[in-house]
């Protein structure tokens, strides 16, 4: 099942993608909803972000690859962060290079786990039944201000617009084994699968539930793979007028253009 929310005659609703068509989706996303009644086709609406998470949470060096590119050492236990909610944006949203830092703006493709319920010290066997759903997710980085200006990670990663998330919830997965990509006006800059992380989805979650409590619509980012412009040989960073997808089997493909700030 797909999870979407959208806009259509200045109005905001949430709804059931089935192939083009949309449905209404009836009850509590966060416990018992039903699918009504078709309400229009996907051509005739904008979509949003899916959801409107209370935390972003996310985790570093999460695939073996990518640690390796980067020269850091494979992490003993998920390495947590956090991104500003006011980071997040939509599919087909412009993602803006900030007045602040936007000269070593990166990419970077991620899985997304959406919480459906409330977690706190869950087990990995538990953790399918606090799950609602899967999207792409990119965890856009300023690396100046994370590696030289401020040398942490906060500022660096919830400039607005900096988490992209989209295009839908798909609710059906397993996403233990995925391929995973990112694509750069056109060219494939990164392609890994799922399988390549550290720590898998039910670690994840596990382990972030006995550190905190986990809200309904917490936005879990689970890390990047190999590929991303900072680890680059001749580095390479996003600019305006760039087009970035993010694209992840199973889901589908989240698209944003690249504007300066004005």
């Amino acid at each position: 099942m797909r999870i979407i929310k959208y806009q259509k005659d200045n109005e905001v609703k949430r709804g059931i993608l089935k192939g083009n068509k949309i449905f209404k989706l009836q009850g509590d996303l966060f416990s018992d909803f039903s699918v009504g009644k078709e309400t229009a086709k996907l051509e005739e609406v904008q979509l949003l972000a899916p959801i409107k998470a209370p935390n972003i949470i996310a985790i570093g060096l999460n695939y073996r690859q990518h640690a390796l590119e980067t020269g850091a050492e494979i992490p003993e236990r998920p390495l947590v962060f956090l991104k500003a909610t006011s980071s997040l944006t939509g599919p087909d949203s412009e993602i803006i290079l900030p007045k602040l830092a936007p000269n070593e703006v990166d990419y970077e493709a991620e899985l997304a786990v959406i919480i459906s319920k409330k977690a706190k010290n869950i087990e990995t066997v538990e953790v399918d039944d606090y799950i609602l759903g899967y999207s792409c997710a990119n965890d856009i980085s300023a690396r100046d201000c994370q590696k030289k200006l401020d040398k942490q990670w906060a500022r660096a990663k919830s400039f607005d617009t900096f988490c992209p998330l989209g295009p839908w919830i798909e609710t059906d997965l397993n996403p233990d084994n995925l391929n995973i990509k990112s694509i750069l006006n056109g060219k494939e800059m990164q392609q890994s699968n799922t399988a390549d992380m550290i720590f898998n989805v039910a670690q994840i979650v596990s382990y972030l539930s006995h550190n905190m409590t986990l809200l309904p619509g917490t936005v879990i980012l689970t890390g990047t793979p190999e590929g991303v412009g900072f680890a680059r040989e001749e580095k390479i960073f996003l600019r305006e007028g760039d087009q970035i997808n993010i694209e992840i089997e199973g889901i589908g493909s989240l698209k944003n253009i690249v504007k300066k700030e004005i």
